[in-house]
C-alpha cells in the first residue's frame, strides 16, 4: 500500500512521515529533493529541470509524473512508497491517481491534522539549521543542529503575515485535492509531540500497510 501524506505548514508533516517511512520500510519521494537531484544529473531531462528551476519557475505538472513514473518503475519489486509533497493541487492529485491506478499501485491518503492556531504558533518559533536545513521545534533547547553542529536560525518568512498567505494557499490549494481522497483519507492528529504524532501514526497505518 502506498501512502500520500497531507498536513498544512508547521504539521511536522516531512519529519513525522520519515518516521513512518522508516517505522513501515516505506520508500520517501519527496518532490523538491527528487527535483534538485535530477537537476544535478547530465540528462536531457535533468538539464531541462535544471533550467526550469534556475529561472526560477514551476516544474510543470507532466514532468513530475515523469519522475514519480521513474522513480516508481526504478524501485525493487514490493516496494511500497510514501509521496510527500505531492499532490498539491487537484490537476497533480487527478495525475498522479491516474498513474497509480495505471501502475496498479493501491493507496491511501493521510492527514497530519492540526488548527490553524497550531500552525501559527509552531511556525513562529521553530528554528532551522544555517547548514543542512534541518527544522527544530520550540521545544528543541539546543543552539545547535545535533546533525552537523551549525547555528540554528529562523526562517525570513516565518512571521504571521507570511505564514497567513501560506495557510491560505493551502485552503485555496492543497485542501480541495485532499478532498479528492475523501474515500481513501485517514486522519491523523497532529496536535501532539512530533513523537507522539509519529506513534499514533503507526499505531493507525499498521492495519492497512
Amino acid at each position: 500500500m502506498d501512502l500520500i501524506l497531507f498536513g498544512m505548514q508547521g504539521a511536522g508533516k516531512g519529519t513525522v512521515g520519515k518516521k513512518i517511512a522508516e517505522h513501515f520500510g516505506l520508500k520517501v519521494f519527496e518532490t523538491g529533493a527528487a527535483l534538485r537531484e535530477l537537476a544535478s544529473q547530465d540528462s536531457e531531462l535533468g538539464r531541462k529541470v535544471k533550467e526550469i528551476i534556475e529561472a526560477g519557475n514551476l516544474v510543470p505538472n507532466e514532468i513530475v509524473m515523469e519522475i514519480v513514473e521513474n522513480f516508481i518503475k526504478t524501485l525493487p519489486a514490493g516496494s511500497n512508497i510514501l509521496f510527500d509533497g505531492i499532490p498539491r493541487k487537484t490537476e497533480q492529485a487527478n495525475s498522479l491517481n491516474e498513474l497509480l491506478n495505471k501502475l496498479e499501485r493501491p493507496y491511501r491518503a493521510v492527514l497530519i491534522d492540526i488548527s490553524k492556531e497550531t500552525a501559527l504558533r509552531r511556525l513562529t518559533t521553530r528554528k532551522i539549521c544555517s547548514s543542512c536545513k534541518e527544522v527544530y521545534p520550540a521545544s528543541y533547547t539546543k543552539s545547535v543542529c545535533e546533525k552537523c553542529n551549525s547555528s540554528l536560525t529562523t526562517r525570513a518568512d516565518d512571521n504571521p503575515e507570511s505564514i497567513k498567505v501560506r495557510l491560505e494557499a493551502f485552503d485555496r490549494e492543497t485542501l480541495p485535492a485532499i478532498e479528492l481522497y475523501s474515500d481513501k483519507l485517514i486522519k491523523i492528529d497532529g496536535e501532539g509531540t512530533i513523537e507522539e504524532v509519529a506513534e499514533l501514526a503507526e499505531k493507525t497505518l499498521k492495519e492497512i500497510i
